[in-house]
């Protein structure tokens, strides 16, 4: 049994490769200990084709996880909830309620889609709630709500619980999903509503263990430069041999990151394939 931690970006923002696609979303496949797990789904319209074009069957998938209860993370569901008609899906329990954002003064629902809700609540023997650090499958880990203990992030934008736009929506559902490898831990984000320094420094709390990678979204597209530059302070400051920023991090946080940090950054985009064996980072290119 092949032991080394893979993970395949399935859905992202960008593509570069003939034959992938890109949709504004996220999911990625994760392997570990012969373990598949989806993290995410992307907004729907592109999963099934990437997933096929990259011989990725997501029917073997022992779980999928929600990284919080956005539009462009859950959209799949649906599709891979029939497709793994066996696998659990873990999910804090706030991913199901409404969400909205404003724009020029018109509210936008931007949470479950209606039919994946009622068919989440059909089948609540599949549910998993991740509340607190949850062991996914051998060696993956869901984080749970992640506790917001500085005072320079935030949720990255106008979000909220009604579509009035009153009640703010703190996203107390985002979570990551952690690895500890033999070189660190590897951290995979979904938006890091929590925050991307609030995430890793509660997972490298959880472990006590060096932080190795962090891949996926930092939600840094409305951030302000202080906030950007805190951020890349901390990453050098954690020693983080391995960021992969995409999604929703935004054209200036990413010129930011990839200047600041030139020798620690990787491309993530549709197909980028990263592995991290016993000792060391092998790939972060496409395939």
């Amino acid at each position: 049994m092949n032991n080394d931690l893979r993970i395949t970006l399935v859905v992202e923002n960008t593509a570069r490769k003939a034959g992938l696609l890109a949709e504004h979303g996220l999911s990625y496949w994760i392997e570990l200990g012969g373990h598949g797990v989806l993290f995410d789904t992307g907004q729907g319209q592109v999963l099934a084709p990437n997933a096929e074009r990259l011989r990725i069957d997501l029917g073997t998938a022992r779980a999928v996880v929600l990284s919080h209860g956005h539009f462009d993370h859950t959209g799949g569901l649906r599709y891979v909830f029939h497709l793994a008609d066996q696998a659990k899906v873990f999910l804090h329990p706030q991913a199901m309620v409404p969400r909205y954002t404003l724009h020029r003064g018109q509210a936008a629902e931007i949470g479950l889609a209606a039919l994946t809700k009622a068919e989440l609540e059909r089948e609540r023997h599949r549910l998993v709630w991740t509340t607190q650090p949850t062991e996914i499958v051998p060696g993956i880990f869901a984080t749970g709500a992640i506790p917001r203990v500085n005072n320079y992030e935030d949720t990255g934008g106008d979000f909220f619980l009604d579509a009035t736009g009153h009640v703010p929506d703190p996203i107390v559902d985002d979570q990551a999903i952690y690895v500890d490898t033999d070189s660190g831990v590897v951290v995979v984000l979904g938006c890091a509503h929590a925050g991307v320094v609030n995430t890793l420094e509660y997972v490298g709390k959880l472990t006590g263990r060096p932080i190795l990678a962090a891949i996926g979204g930092t939600h840094l597209v409305n951030a302000s430069p202080e906030r950007v530059a805190r951020t890349i302070g901390v990453l050098r400051q954690m020693g983080v041999k391995l960021v992969v920023p995409c999604h929703c991090t935004g054209p200036r946080a990413m010129a930011a990151l990839w200047t600041a940090l030139p020798n620690q950054i990787a491309d993530g985009c549709v197909g980028t394939h990263l592995s991290f064996p016993a000792g060391a980072v092998t790939s972060a290119d496409p395939r």
